[in-house]
């Protein structure tokens, strides 16, 4: 009962969805490009292509480039086989451009209705489906089980609020999480609650983020930056949410007491919001410039290392606007603060900054990424903060402790270094579903 309901739901709200990403291309013109292909339409294989494709989901940004090392490791391990990477937003199919330019297909995944899904089924032909982190589709699932394709969550992640929501559904949240051919998840408290929701094959294999390497140029445009910044204590707070900046801005205004040559490099997750950000930073009273403005546009658009002027003695924040840099962002900095953990939003990836290299300060909301955070924490390479006065004096703290800072630094080095593997652990198993579905075909 419930899945008809669900799929009679589809219907009746898909009028509104073209409306709903009408209202949101006001903010983010990305939204009203390929409508077709969230109904289905669109690009197709060519019915004399017969070589394997690998079909990614990779819903947004985050999950794009969690995607990459395995994409990169599959295509390697895959030379004949085609990959096709779908996306449900905007700046995730953006990023995905920006990552492998024509070297794979995209296309939006459509709506969760049956006609839709089985169109767009149709119409590329996957051999295998890999779906990342959370993304649980019921009608996919269906529709990939009735086509006879497999279908892997990997990279899976299930926190325990999530598990507490979906158990409420009883059998029918068994029967979906059931569809999956295999579901492989980052840690072991993740397997036990997809178990307990009715998952089969499951396997920990790490979380792929471990493997992430940003591009050296990337590193080296940070380390430019920070040549013009000078020798004063930055910090970077990465991947902002809405309603958190107010509270990093009353942090910093409160460090300032204490270091007013501190400098924010200040980095909202969501671009459309930068505008909205520089007021927020311009009604706190503090002098701002934009990374755009500041540093050029040369590196956004890919060609190298910037040669940055000085940066103002009197600029006390630096907006971060530009997409694809938060490796340069974190390589400029002294500390970073991880954003989306100071509200109840779960926070986001502490494992980019640990990876640079630089120590980490992080909220209590962290559900998200539990534990990656509790390990972090464990093994000295990132400190948990209550609340903006926290923070505040977290960051005085390790300012003024330098050896502390450098133990952290390295402490968050080794600690990302630890956790890599996962990569080759999922294309051993994704490569042994692709030969044996492409010998039955």
């Amino acid at each position: 009962m419930l899945r008809l309901v669900y799929r009679a739901l589809w219907w009746l709200v898909a009028p509104l969805a073209v409306l709903r990403l009408l209202i949101r291309s006001r903010r983010e013109r990305g939204y009203r490009e390929h409508i077709g292909e969230r109904f289905g339409f669109g690009p197709a294989r060519r019915a004399d292509d017969l070589a394997p494709l690998i079909w990614v989901h990779a819903v947004s940004v985050g999950e794009t480039r969690a995607a990459q090392p395995l994409i990169e490791a599959l295509q390697q391990a895959h030379p004949d086989a085609r990959i096709l990477l779908t996306h449900m937003t905007p700046s995730g199919r953006a990023t995905g451009v920006e990552l492998y330019g024509d070297r794979i297909s995209r296309s939006y995944l459509p709506y969760d209705s049956p006609s839709l899904v089985r169109r767009f089924l149709r119409a590329w032909r996957p051999s295998l489906g890999i779906v990342m982190e959370t993304e649980v589709w019921p009608t996919l699932i269906d529709e990939c089980k009735r086509a006879d394709i497999p279908l892997v969550l990997t990279n899976a992640r299930m926190s325990a609020r999530s598990f507490k929501r979906a158990a409420k559904f009883g059998q029918a949240t068994r029967e979906v999480f059931g569809g999956f051919t295999r579901v492989l998840a980052q840690t072991q408290s993740d397997a036990d609650r997809l178990s307990a929701l009715g998952a089969r094959n499951v396997a920990v294999l790490g979380n792929l983020k471990f493997d992430m390497a940003a591009p050296p140029e990337l590193y080296a445009r940070g380390h430019a930056w920070r040549a013009a910044i000078g020798d004063r204590p930055v910090w970077v707070a990465a991947s902002t949410r809405e309603g958190e900046e107010a509270l990093v801005l009353q942090a910093f205004t409160a460090l300032r007491t204490r270091l007013p040559e501190a400098l924010l490099i200040l980095v909202p997750r969501h671009p459309q919001r930068f505008d909205e950000v520089a007021v927020l930073i311009d009604a706190a009273a503090q002098s701002c410039v934009r990374r755009s403005a500041w540093a050029g546009r040369a590196a956004a658009a890919g060609s190298g290392v910037d040669a940055a002027p000085v940066l103002p003695a009197d600029v006390n924040v630096l907006l971060g606007d530009s997409m694809g840099e938060l490796s340069a962002y974190y390589a400029a900095s002294d500390l970073a603060f991880i954003g989306g953990s100071l509200l109840p939003l779960g926070g986001q990836n502490l494992i980019e900054a640990c990876a640079a290299g630089v120590p980490v300060l992080i909220g209590p909301h962290t559900f998200n990424f539990t534990q990656a955070t509790n390990d972090a924490i464990a093994e000295g390479a990132a400190l948990r903060v209550s609340d903006p006065a926290a923070l505040a004096r977290g960051l005085r703290e390790l300012f003024s402790d330098k050896p502390r800072r450098l133990a952290m630094s390295a402490a968050a080095s080794a600690f990302a270094a630890k956790h890599r593997g996962a990569t080759q652990r999922t294309v051993a198993v994704l490569g042994a579903l692709l030969r044996t579905q492409t010998e039955e075909q």
